[in-house]
């Protein structure tokens, strides 16, 4: 698994498949060539300060690791937006909500776009 850094990819990224969660959005991309998985994080301000924000980027990241691997796509970016509800929720329903918008976005129903 590799991590997203480039501000192109993660604008790639955003054109692709949406799933809005309580602590998150989650948005996806297949790329055209295959490869590993690629996955980004991201906070904008209006979150909070930056030790919010780091604390919101650290717990998503932590359920990626801990959940992403057996349900993530090789050939596939995936960006999790953080929101300012990933602060006070609990991570087993943050968990919870990942596993959930991984299979909305891999299904074949439409998530939004």
């Amino acid at each position: 698994m590799e991590r997203l850094k480039q501000r192109a990819d993660f604008l790639k990224a955003a054109t692709g498949t949406k799933v809005p969660a309580a602590a998150f959005v989650l948005q996806m991309r297949k790329r055209a060539e295959t490869g590993p998985i690629r996955v980004g994080f991201t906070v904008s301000r209006k979150v909070g300060n930056a030790v919010e924000r780091n604390r919101v980027r650290r717990r998503l990241r932590e359920v990626v690791r801990l959940h992403g691997e057996t349900r993530m796509h090789s050939g596939h970016d995936y960006v999790l937006v953080g929101r300012q509800a990933a602060l006070s929720l609990p991570f087993d329903r943050i968990a919870h909500d990942f596993e959930r918008a991984l299979g909305r976005v891999h299904s074949g129903a439409r998530p939004r776009q």
